[in-house]
């Protein structure tokens, strides 16, 4: 099967089809974040330690690292971001922008195998992403548009991405290293986007045999009670085969979703890491809880 394995400088992280679903922080992103555009654009980064630090507090195996703020120096900012994140913990990255001067400002400074965020099936950006992602040993998102924009067939998106996958390895990019981003439509605009990406994810994974990621949170867009929505949308899609996410892990339902849909799928045994979560601590002054600190002190 399949695994896409990104790294820091001392830790690697697998995504794969038979492997715990990874979930990507995807909270460093000054898009509709007023304050931390202008934060981040004077070079003040206290915001972005604060996300990065509470992201992987709450569970993100990787973080998303975005510097696209209008008018203001988008490779340094972002060669400055990386830098700090990966001061500050040693999850791996997704280096993420349309601009390619910032995604090779990010890698030049990144330690360790990223995972570039994004290409699409355009000529032009096939052209001058890929040799970069070559060029650092990286990973890549590849994203099912291209000049003609997002097709509502699924059939139009799939062909997209195989095209990615196929040019990918003529510059010598396995396909082990392109995680596609079938790209999640809202559900509330479009009755059938449920559908379609989970047909889309099943004949990626037995047709390309690759890795899948998302925008979890797309869709959701415009509807009520957001967090239920993408909490049944995550497990749906851990079960036709997607193994990645950019969403945000602080939001409670979505992470149980998520760790419920690794349970179903065989993939935390034992239920280990779902019992360690939300079983109820033992109450005070019981034997359980006695036994417990014991436990502790001849750890200590």
């Amino acid at each position: 099967m399949t695994d896409t394995r990104i790294s820091s400088a001392t830790r690697e992280v697998i995504i794969g089809f038979d492997r715990p679903f990874v979930i990507i922080g995807e909270r460093i992103n000054p898009t509709g974040r007023k304050l931390l555009a202008e934060e981040m654009k004077n070079g003040d980064y206290s915001r972005v330690e604060a996300d990065a630090l509470a992201q992987v507090a709450a569970g993100a195996h990787m973080l998303d690292v975005n510097a696209g703020i209008p008018l203001a120096d988008e490779p340094r900012i972002l060669a400055e971001t990386v830098k700090l994140v990966q001061s500050l913990t040693d999850v791996p990255l997704s280096i993420d922008s349309s601009i390619v001067a910032a995604l090779e400002a990010g890698l030049a400074v990144y330690q360790g195998k990223a995972l570039v965020n994004s290409v699409t099936g355009e000529e032009e950006r096939l052209e001058t992403v890929l040799p970069l992602v070559k060029k650092h040993g990286a990973a890549v998102v590849a994203i099912s548009n291209d000049e003609s924009g997002i097709s509502e067939d699924p059939d139009v998106r799939f062909a997209v991405a195989k095209k990615i996958v196929e040019r990918a390895q003529d510059y010598g990019i396995s396909p082990a290293d392109v995680v596609v981003d079938p790209l999640v439509m809202p559900v509330g605009a479009l009755n059938d986007a449920g559908r379609q990406v989970l047909t889309l994810v099943r004949r990626l994974r037995d047709e390309l045999k690759v890795n899948t990621t998302c925008g979890a949170s797309n869709f959701s867009f415009g509807l009520p009670n957001r967090h239920g929505m993408n909490a049944a949308f995550l497990s749906m899609a851990i079960g036709a085969g997607m193994t990645s996410a950019i969403t945000n892990p602080l939001h409670e339902p979505e992470m149980a979703a998520i760790k419920g849909a690794n349970v179903v799928m065989g993939r935390d045994p034992n239920c280990v890491k779902w019992i360690k979560t939300f079983r109820e601590p033992a109450a005070e002054g019981s034997e359980e809880a006695r036994r417990a600190g014991r436990r502790r002190r001849r750890n200590a």
